[in-house]
């Protein structure tokens, strides 16, 4: 009896724990990505008494806002609510402890990034912060509300996405691992389940034309901010021996024609790494010399020196306890302009393959600068000042873990966002959201320039793609712009890779905008599993009515207009 006995019950525990295996992976909503926005849109649906899952390929939450994004670019800050403002809100909680000021006083600080009393009057914000705090921040979100998180899980993207007609039914990842859900979100900054699924998207500049804008496409002449050649006292020959174009073209120049005005084009605008940077001694880790490191790459850096340029640390943006958000600023710096152009749909292998000529070529700038005897001596030393955060991305070298893809994928959905919604040429439909940052774009070409008239030996180097232009107040963000047409997937929702052009993407691609489109999507995903509908169905009154519950901001009032 006893020998029946046993195989019985260790066939009825087997069983059971594959029936709770499989249960463990159908939920509700079936979030892939780890970004801010796919932490808002797990805390809402729970919030919402629904069952989530966050399928992530990263190790750490947050996206940017983890990644060393700290100085936020927040636009006018009262059309930020929500969840969004809940985030901000937890961070001036954090720096509210005497224990989170390790190098620094807060009254040293100051009032940086306090920022504005919340809308209820009452919950303060802060939206300057070191990558570490944000982190632990959205781990607590997350903790609090029990939600389940499957860290370096990345989506198959050949096979992985299984539908039924016009919807989603599971996806699978490059493990093994298989999730089913009645409602998807792809909160990915590459839109890779969204494209999986079948999904029309964009990738690149359109035409002027295509939506009768005007800052979309080519924007040759046009220098806006200080990130152009223009912004340098004279003209910089782009060649190895200037003026000699037969000595060869410098490294990180482009030969190739940059394209007709106002035509579209499949480039991307440049990507970066956000560093945390110290100027503490005991937090500060010199410079490191970056495997492969060729100072060739960096004459063009030299030229633009000796041109007398000295606004190379304008971007080190102060974060608390003497540390940066560090961003790209200037003619040639942190950005690696031209080198993602196949990002968005390449392998993950060729993406790899990407972020690490990425890291090289921003790490040997940082090293050319602080060690080249070539370098002006009041840049070198300011610059030997600085070193990486020893307290940050510990796990990486100190090196932030996401690169910020700054635009990849953008989905044609149910509603395209334009230039024209942004500046209020055009009304918005069923506003789920509002954005407020100018339209910013960074360089996308550096190209050669051989003036009119003049010869070769006289052309000049330039950089192109590079717009900022006000929106003039906050707009609206249509829903349709989170969907996709209908019957390509009636169960996906896009918060991140949202229906936009790419000049429309240039303002709405701002992380607390990311926050806020989580929470609207998460919202209508639940209304559309309690009506059994597809998320081009979703009634937009019922909609409006949860988001305003939730302290979300969908329009522009008294309290909004010009602050």
């Amino acid at each position: 009896m006893r020998r029946i006995f046993l195989p019985l019950l260790l066939l009825f525990l087997t069983s059971t724990a594959n029936t709770q295996s499989t249960k463990q992976t159908q939920y509700d909503l079936v979030i892939y990505g780890g970004t801010a926005a796919a932490v808002t849109a797990a805390v809402q649906a729970k919030l919402m008494g629904k069952t989530v899952i966050i399928v992530s390929p990263d190790k750490h939450l947050g996206g940017l806002s983890s990644g060393g994004l700290g100085f936020t670019d927040t636009g006018n800050k009262a059309v930020i609510g929500g969840l969004a403002r809940e985030f901000y809100h937890r961070v001036y909680q954090h720096y509210q402890k005497p224990e989170t000021w390790k190098w620094e006083k807060r009254e040293q600080f100051g009032n940086k990034g306090q920022g504005t009393v919340a809308l209820d009057g009452e919950n303060r914000t802060m939206w300057i912060f070191e990558p570490h705090i944000a982190e632990l921040v959205f781990d607590e979100m997350i903790k609090e509300h029990k939600i389940p998180v499957i860290r370096n899980e990345w989506l198959n993207r050949k096979t992985g996405v299984k539908k039924a007609g016009g919807r989603i039914t599971s996806i699978t990842t490059l493990s093994g691992k298989r999730y089913t859900g009645k409602m998807f979100i792809d909160a990915t900054y590459e839109g890779d389940l969204m494209a999986a699924a079948g999904v029309d998207y964009h990738v690149g500049r359109e035409a002027n034309s295509a939506y009768g804008e005007t800052l979309n496409g080519v924007q040759t002449g046009v220098l806006h901010h200080r990130h152009h050649f223009d912004a340098v006292a004279k003209r910089i020959s782009p060649y190895l021996v200037p003026g000699d174009p037969k000595s060869g073209v410098l490294p990180r120049i482009s030969t190739a024609p940059p394209g007709e005005f106002g035509k579209g084009d499949n480039k991307v605008q440049a990507y970066c790494f956000r560093m945390c940077l110290s100027d503490h001694p005991d937090n500060r880790v010199p410079f490191p010399k970056p495997a492969g490191y060729d100072p060739k790459q960096y004459e063009l850096m030299l030229r633009i020196f000796d041109a007398g340029w000295r606004e190379t640390f304008q971007k080190f943006d102060r974060i608390p306890n003497r540390k940066t958000d560090t961003n790209n600023h200037g003619p040639m710096s942190t950005d690696n302009i031209g080198f993602n152009y196949d990002y968005p749909d390449a392998t993950y292998e060729r993406r790899r393959q990407i972020i690490q000529e990425h890291e090289q070529y921003q790490k040997g700038w940082l090293y050319f600068i602080a060690n080249d005897p070539r370098v002006p001596k009041d840049v070198q030393e300011e610059m030997r000042k600085w070193g990486l955060a020893r307290d940050e991305f510990k796990d990486n070298g100190n090196w932030p873990h996401q690169i910020y893809v700054r635009e990849a994928r953008r989905m044609i959905g149910a509603y395209v966002m334009t230039e024209l919604e942004l500046t209020k040429k055009r009304a918005t439909p069923e506003s789920v959201g509002m954005g407020s940052y100018s339209i910013d774009s960074h360089n996308i070409q550096r190209y050669i320039i051989t003036p009119e008239g003049g010869s070769a030996k006289d052309a000049y180097v330039q950089n192109e793609g590079d717009i900022g232009v006000s929106t003039k107040g906050p707009y609206e963000i249509a829903y349709g712009s989170l969907v996709p047409k209908k019957g390509q997937a009636d169960n996906l929702l896009v918060p991140i890779c949202v229906s936009s052009t790419h000049i429309a993407f240039g303002s709405i691609r701002m992380e607390p905008v990311f926050m806020i489109l989580g929470q609207s999507a998460a919202t209508a995903a639940v209304l559309a599993i309690d009506g059994n509908l597809a998320v081009q169905d979703v009634p937009y009154a019922k909609l409006r009515e949860q988001m305003l519950k939730d302290k979300q901001i969908l329009q522009l009032t008294a309290t909004t207009q010009g602050k």
